[in-house]
């Protein structure tokens, strides 16, 4: 598969979402340890996957995550802004770490970090939301400790088993993010 680096990371890098990535992306959205995290629990066809990658791919901000510390690159997750509104200067982002040996690892942070690099320095954006579910204590952590606070629930909003779980919504303000776009590029900012 042939990625392009839009954003590079340390280890990772984000790269415009590939519709040709139809059949692992199916893998992962089938795969309950994937999705009941992140609160989905739908069987998804492949040709189902296909039209939403179709529809994605045309759309301008969303992303394969794409480990670059092997011989070969592989896609390890992807994530994306939706609900984009370049008025009010907000969006909602989301993201997935889909390939299972590269969970726990601290590629979701750096790849959220990378996400939100892009969103405020290249999108402008002013406030990130994100939605998690309430269960989900790995990624409520990791949001945090990327900056995101806490900003409500709704509660009762996922039910699992016949139990009910809160639907946590986060978001993260330009000012809490600590890092310049411009320094990626130095030679054409000057900071003086």
């Amino acid at each position: 598969m042939t990625y392009f680096k839009k954003l590079m990371g340390e280890r990772i890098y984000l790269s415009p979402l590939n519709p040709d990535d139809a059949e692992i992306l199916t893998a992962w959205a089938n795969d309950l340890e994937t999705t009941v995290p992140l609160g989905h629990v739908e069987a998804i066809s492949m040709q189902r996957e296909r039209e939403i990658l179709q529809h994605l791919a045309k759309a301008d901000h969303n992303f394969s995550i794409v480990r670059h510390d092997l011989d070969e690159d592989k896609m390890i997750g992807n994530g994306g802004f939706f609900d984009v509104d370049h008025r009010d200067r907000r969006a909602m982002l989301t993201i997935r770490i889909g390939d299972p040996e590269s969970r726990g690892k601290g590629y979701g942070t750096e790849a959220i970090n990378l996400m939100l690099e892009y969103g405020f320095g290249l999108l402008n954006l002013e406030n990130i939301l994100l939605t998690v579910a309430s269960y989900n204590t790995r990624a409520i952590r990791c949001y945090e400790k990327c900056g995101f606070k806490i900003m409500g629930r709704r509660r009762n909003a996922i039910w699992i088993n016949g139990e009910a779980y809160d639907n946590v919504y986060m978001d993260i303000i330009r000012e809490d993010f600590n890092k310049d776009i411009r320094d990626r590029l130095p030679i054409y900012f000057d900071k003086a």
